[in-house]
């Protein structure tokens, strides 16, 4: 994702007042893209032909074919919330990639809302995903530290995550909780290097891109998240 590191004009370089309008533009798109991501979510789990899908996401391969999908499909929503073409272009780009984490959601979302014994573990799970967003955003903001440095960790880890899923799906086996506890930190950690991003390096007119970074990294942690609790049910 382009965040304009090379451009002089930077959020940390900006005037108070356009790094205050980029900051409150940029955390108004990502709960705008919450919102759009519970409705389309609540639309698709109400659907007759929801279990169907569900079970045709999750059977035998199709899981397998349902990751490469959204894997492709989230890199062409976030090269179109980068892109300089137009806003609007921008916007379609978030707009592609919520209804993308809403339809890979669905299994598990499914299995929480029909299933599980306790009927408040979505709400559970997201209290929780939002408490601990809003204390590493305010770590980042507290401190001002650039995490940058911690890119590479991520690419490195995202590849060997991504290499642990694969191989579950091929083979069948659950990764467990201690997987998703894992994973739930590199999720944290995400947070904590794309909000940095947002304090030093994207452009003051990159908010629909930097919206994208964070509602990804958070709907990773609720993921996660989510699996623990189901994990104790």
């Amino acid at each position: 994702m382009n965040t304009g590191y090379a451009n002089p004009f930077t959020v940390a370089a900006a005037a108070p007042a356009e790094r205050t309008a980029f900051i409150r533009q940029t955390y108004l798109h990502l709960g705008f893209a919450i919102l759009g991501f519970i409705a389309v979510e609540w639309f698709l789990l109400q659907q007759s032909w929801a279990p169907a899908l569900v079970q045709k996401m999750t059977g035998g391969m199709g899981w397998l074919v349902v990751l490469g999908a959204f894997m492709g499909v989230s890199y062409l929503a976030e090269r179109l919330a980068s892109s300089e073409a137009s806003r609007g272009t921008q916007y379609a780009g978030l707009a592609i990639f919520v209804v993308a984490e809403a339809i890979i959601f669905m299994p598990l979302l499914y299995i929480a809302a029909f299933y599980a014994q306790d009927g408040q573990l979505i709400l559970k799970a997201g209290v929780t995903t939002g408490f601990v967003f809003g204390g590493l955003t305010f770590a980042a903001f507290a401190t001002g530290k650039d995490f940058s440095f911690l890119r590479g960790f991520l690419m490195v880890g995202g590849f060997v995550a991504l290499g642990i899923i694969i191989v579950s799906i091929v083979f069948g086996f659950d990764l467990g909780t201690i997987f998703a506890g894992a994973m739930a930190l590199f999720a944290s950690i995400a947070i904590l290097y794309n909000t940095s991003n947002i304090i030093h390096h994207y452009r003051t007119d990159q908010y629909v891109s930097a919206a994208l970074s964070l509602f990804a990294s958070v709907a990773l942690l609720f993921w996660y998240i989510l699996r623990i609790f189901m994990h104790r049910d």
